[in-house]
């Protein structure tokens, strides 16, 4: 599972959703950023690209993208966005030698060795023990989840669909306000909640919950109204996101045992960062009985870096024998 280094200049795409973020990895130790691009702006990928790469320093050579979906072949659909991202086509449309597709939790697993104190908000207590797994949980556009696993010299990252495991009430007021969020009773993954979308949702619950109407439609209004205390039922939704996200990521922090810390990510975890730590989130992530104490020793972390899968792929494309990545079925040339 030996990685090989990549032809320079390398492309580097975290392609989600809303957004799609690229650099150029020209040289060892440089990136420079060729700006975001709203996914709903462009027909494709390669539309998107062309207008980026008109003014960029030099042509990408190869590119390693990651992206908000499984890999299941060289061509994949992003799961809430119309583009289709095809290896084959970006080869022959660009010219490039090689292109590894990644999921997009696993590039923000690749930055947690690399991120520094300026990048990351401690939420609560605990510990980050040097060597040992980390956990990365994010809510943006959807909800994505990755192990890191240390072995030997080289780090091992474990991507998955954890976003879409299922969710459900503990409290009577999650059993009031789940009764609008599900009143038939269906599945509901996590992702339904703890997201952007998400969160318009269960503000929607909790407002008929309470025998209104929704006075917001868009999650910037629903946090904007929580933190400044100027409508009940925003506040009210917030901490009910922090607290589900506390227990989602303890959930899945029992699975992982990431001794090397629990790191929120992603665009709602880096705005909300001051919020979600003085929030319930700490509390539902510690309270796992029979294993609190387990729970207490783990650290849990806001990522505050504005591009962290960025910087996890730069790393990954400048040292890439520092991670054992399988690539089979991940990697393309002509």
């Amino acid at each position: 599972m030996t990685n090989t280094p990549l032809p320079l200049p390398c492309l580097v795409g975290d392609i989600g959703g809303t957004n799609a973020r690229f650099a150029l990895v020209v040289a060892e130790g440089d990136a420079v950023s060729l700006g975001v691009v709203k996914t709903a702006a462009h027909p494709s990928a390669e539309a998107a690209l062309s207008a980026l790469l008109a003014s960029a320093p030099a042509r990408p050579r190869s590119a390693v993208l990651a992206l908000a979906a499984p890999i299941t072949g060289e061509s994949v659909r992003l799961t809430n966005s119309p583009w289709i991202i095809s290896a084959r086509s970006l080869i022959e449309t660009m010219g490039l030698e090689e292109v590894i597709l990644l999921n997009d939790f696993e590039a923000l697993s690749l930055s947690l060795p690399v991120l520094g104190p300026g990048d990351l908000l401690p939420i609560g207590e605990g510990t980050v023990a040097d060597g040992r797994t980390k956990l990365v949980v994010g809510p943006g556009t959807g909800l994505g989840a990755a192990g890191l696993i240390h072995l030997g010299e080289s780090w091992l990252p474990v991507p998955g669909e954890g976003g879409h495991l299922d969710i459900g009430p503990r409290s009577r007021e999650d059993e009031r306000v789940w009764r609008h969020l599900a009143p038939r009773g269906e599945r509901i993954e996590g992702e339904a909640i703890l997201s952007g979308p998400g969160l318009v949702r269960l503000y929607g619950a909790v407002a008929r919950a309470d025998g209104g109407e929704p006075r917001f439609a868009s999650a910037p209004e629903i946090t904007a109204a929580a933190i400044e205390r100027s409508d009940a039922v925003a506040a009210q939704t917030l901490e009910l996101f922090a607290t589900y996200l506390g227990r989602y990521a303890g959930d899945l922090a029992l699975v992982f045992l990431p001794r090397g810390g629990v790191y929120l990510a992603g665009g709602i975890a880096r705005k909300l960062a001051t919020y979600l730590a003085a929030s319930g989130f700490r509390a539902a992530f510690v309270d796992k009985e029979p294993h609190r104490r387990l729970m207490e020793a783990m650290a849990t972390v806001a990522v505050t870096h504005v591009n962290p899968a960025l910087a996890g792929l730069a790393a990954f494309v400048r040292h890439p024998r520092r991670y054992r990545l399988d690539l089979e079925g991940r990697r393309w040339t002509p």
